[in-house]
């Protein structure tokens, strides 16, 4: 139907919590609680406002490793949709995160939540299909890599992932259906990678994977 779904969406739209990180619209921007990283994601024409368990699963698999006091130091999330992952990666650790798409449109909407969250220069946004761009080359290996993408796709990155990601560094994998978790498993344990934590919401899982 003829329907502004934008606006739809954000009227439907409440905020997230997840750990510390607390994903919210403009229209909600009085109940950011005291102490929370505050990412805004308006609803737009990409993937990512944090509401489906997917995202979610990503941002709580990334509070966790952040409570370790782990520290990477190269970081990039691959099929970034609105760059809310690589946001809230560039909100706790310092550096530049890289930010990739195969979908123009969802690359300038992260280009406009960069800078809406004043991340501009933190966060760099780019069309590539996987890990095909020579800014990703140049700056691998990477100590994690977000991937919320959906079961192919996973498992056809997983020797790409391997040869990107550091000796001992991380992948948070996502876009996958609790019941496909193990196929995805089955070709990151080939590729190299061990299962380090798994959190399932609802029916999708998100993976936190370590190179070994």
């Amino acid at each position: 139907p003829e329907v502004d779904w934008v606006a739809h969406v954000k009227r439907e739209l409440t905020p997230v919590s997840a750990g510390r990180f607390f994903v919210y619209g403009s229209h909600d921007a009085d109940k950011i609680p005291p102490g929370a990283e505050a990412l805004l994601i308006e609803a737009a024409m990409a993937f990512g406002t944090g509401h489906h368990n997917t995202t979610r699963g990503c941002l709580l698999a990334l509070d966790r490793l952040i409570d370790t006091g782990w520290q990477p130091h190269r970081v990039a999330d691959i099929g970034a949709g609105t760059a809310v992952l690589a946001m809230a990666a560039a909100r706790v650790w310092p550096g530049t995160v890289l930010a990739s798409d195969i979908d123009p449109v969802a690359v300038d909407v992260a280009e406009a939540n960069v800078i809406a969250n004043g991340l501009d220069g933190r966060v760099a946004c780019f069309q590539a299909v996987g890990f095909d761009h020579h800014l990703l080359d140049d700056a691998a290996p990477f100590d994690l890599v977000f991937a919320n993408i959906l079961k192919q796709p996973l498992i056809d990155l997983a020797p790409d992932m391997a040869r990107h990601v550091a000796h001992g560094g991380r992948a948070i994998l996502s876009g996958v259906l609790t019941t496909q978790a193990d196929e995805v498993l089955a070709a990151y344990d080939a590729a190299g990678f061990s299962l380090e934590s798994r959190e399932d919401l609802g029916d999708w899982s998100a993976l936190v994977v370590q190179r070994r």
